[in-house]
């Protein structure tokens, strides 16, 4: 496979005497119908063996923001997911999808998308996995916010009012919790969830953030980039959403990725600090 993008064409009744009869163009014309819902937006999904997820997920994401564009991010998944995506593409323009030619971290295949949706000129991006544990029918409410003005970047979090997980032992809910506790105390952010991956970026704000040096890991990818649209003036908001444990596969956070987000965390407070200091030298 190329690692390239392939754009494959494959309540009760209104009173008619109180309905105002629709607007006009000048020339007599009938109006334009208004945009789709996800008009503007690319929806980024990576996917590494999702072939018993992706025939599904992709419809109902596109059934949720009818004009929204889906872009399928593979790492030569070797059970034939990439395969799937082109014939998803073949059947529906919507749908794009970019070959890379192997597993090279979650954090990596964001940035690959996000380049590659800016460059068409996406007003919106939007981030989410495969796997269901982000439901497709929370996308007009992820997206709304940014396409109507009020934030820059809008988070789906589990630990904001109304929001939670399902399906988790308590292990992994210490250990979610408990790092994005660790990430807002050290980094002083003011959001709740920070390692949740399901977002949708103003254009604008992902393009101003240097995606050289963003560390690629899964875990920490997320927090540093929230800390990065912070540090870039970003108004973030989030909303309360219900995080269901994959449908199909298993879970592809370990130990050693959870112990990098750690240290990344702490790194990237010692790079915040010594920046404030060089400031206070010049001046």
């Amino acid at each position: 496979m190329s690692d390239d993008v392939r754009d494959e064409t494959t309540p009760a009744a209104a009173d008619p005497a109180r309905t105002p009869a629709p607007a006009q163009a000048a020339d007599g014309a009938d109006p334009a119908p208004p945009p789709a819902a996800g008009s503007g937006t690319w929806v980024v999904l990576p996917t590494y063996n999702e072939a018993e997820n992706l025939p599904v997920i992709a419809p109902a994401i596109l059934s949720a923001l009818p004009g929204a564009t889906l872009l399928v991010v593979d790492d030569g998944s070797p059970d034939g997911t990439g395969d799937l995506a082109d014939a998803l593409a073949a059947a529906d323009p919507r749908v794009r999808v970019r070959h890379r030619p192997g597993k090279a971290g979650l954090g990596r295949a964001y940035l690959d998308g996000f380049r590659v949706a800016l460059a068409a000129g996406a007003e919106t991006v939007v981030q989410m996995d495969a796997d269901f544990s982000h439901d497709p029918a929370v996308l007009p409410d992820l997206v709304a916010p940014v396409a109507g003005g009020a934030a820059d970047l809008v988070i789906g979090s589990r630990y904001v009012k109304g929001g939670g997980v399902v399906d988790w032992g308590i292990g992994r809910k210490v250990i979610s919790r408990g790092g994005s506790l660790f990430a807002r105390t050290v980094l002083a952010l003011p959001v709740h969830d920070l390692t949740g991956g399901f977002k949708a970026w103003r254009g604008t704000t992902l393009a101003s953030i240097p995606f050289s040096g963003v560390h690629a890991g899964g875990y920490v990818f997320q927090i540093e980039m929230t800390w990065r649209a912070k540090l870039a003036g970003a108004r973030i908001r989030e909303i309360p959403i219900t995080f269901q444990d994959r449908r199909v596969g298993s879970s592809k956070m370990s130990r050693r990725i959870i112990v990098e987000a750690l240290v990344v965390v702490v790194g990237l407070r010692l790079e915040q600090v010594r920046s404030a200091i060089r400031g206070a030298v010049r001046r």
